[in-house]
């Protein structure tokens, strides 16, 4: 016994690295809190990390250089109920900054947004309730958020107005520029997105009171929104990207939809964040990881890309609030 120990000791496995640099030159650093410590010192001090605060940190890197990249067209993909949980001003807010370049997003986000610019809120409630309760209140819950019924009167209201003025055909893109134009809210999305130019798809717009409202006022009014007219736009815009950087807040259609864009030009995204608390087993594209999406040429094999694995309401907020103090 003790002579295997001794011979043990003295082999070459008594040096833990040797054979193994390339494995083992990247110690975790055990992050510190300091007073007074800003967003940014925090992203940092997490970057010697393992797990998931490693890589917001490198997100954080990955996206600093995607933004101070003056040849990357930057696409955003918005899904899950960012705007309902809060996240509405940092997109709108990005969008002022010219950090998006293309929005895409579900008609959801964008339903909400609407009702916020309408100044109808949504309300801070609990996912431990009364389900039956509220449905008897007319209050409808999002997790832990409510919102009145009532709300959705007022947005059928806003939208049939808006869409008395729209032409006989015109494009997903051109009925969402129109509706961001009727829209007062300097925080909106859709104004944000009006005022600065920049184009929103919605590819699965049906999927939404947007959609639904449009499909009941056109029964009885002339309104027809050709579903592929934008299609040609958005690929053009994959098309001319020197460069391209994507930003994916959770999965879902808008997801494959900036990817498909770039599946098509068979250039494939130079940058790629991806929020997500989804996982891959299911097969689903909300957890699909990038890795994957490589396999189709959608990210290019040398891309700068990660995953964080956590709830967006958390890390896109961090993410901005760290890179914007950087630019």
């Amino acid at each position: 016994m003790c002579y295997c120990y001794v011979g043990w000791m003295n082999s070459e496995h008594s040096n833990p690295t040797h054979g193994n640099d390339t494995q083992l030159n990247d110690p975790v650093v055990q992050a510190e809190i300091t007073p007074a410590m800003q967003v940014d010192d925090l992203v940092s001090a997490l970057g010697g990390c393992g797990f998931g605060a490693g890589r917001l940190a490198q997100a954080c890197d990955i996206y600093e250089e995607m933004l101070k990249s003056g040849a990357t067209t930057k696409f955003f993909g918005l899904a899950g109920a960012m705007v309902p949980a809060g996240m509405r001003n940092i997109v709108s807010g990005l969008i002022r900054d010219g950090h998006i370049d293309v929005l895409v997003s579900t008609g959801a986000n964008l339903v909400h947004d609407i009702i916020e610019s309408l100044g109808l809120p949504h309300y801070k409630g609990s996912n431990v309730v009364d389900d039956n309760a509220l449905y008897r209140e007319q209050i409808d819950r999002i997790y832990d958020v409510f919102i009145p019924e009532l709300h959705f009167t007022r947005l059928e209201e806003h939208l049939l107005a808006v869409f008395e003025g729209m032409g006989d055909r015109i494009s997903i893109r051109q009925m969402l520029s129109d509706i961001g134009r009727s829209l007062n809210d300097p925080n909106s999305i859709l104004r944000a997105a009006y005022e600065c130019n920049v184009p929103v798809f919605c590819p699965a717009v049906q999927d939404s009171m947007i959609g639904l409202h449009a499909w009941l006022y056109r029964q009885t009014n002339q309104l027809n929104v050709d579903v592929f007219a934008d299609v040609h736009e958005f690929l053009d815009i994959c098309f001319d990207a020197e460069q391209s950087g994507a930003v994916f807040i959770g999965g879902g259609v808008p997801k494959n939809f900036i990817l498909q864009g770039t599946l098509m030009t068979s250039k494939g995204f130079d940058y790629a964040i991806q929020l997500t608390t989804d996982r891959p087993e299911s097969g689903g594209l909300s957890g699909a990881t990038l890795d994957e999406a490589k396999s189709w040429g959608k990210i290019n094999e040398n891309a700068k890309a990660v995953t964080v694995y956590a709830d967006a309401t958390i890390t896109l907020p961090l993410l901005v609030a760290a890179v914007r103090s950087r630019l």
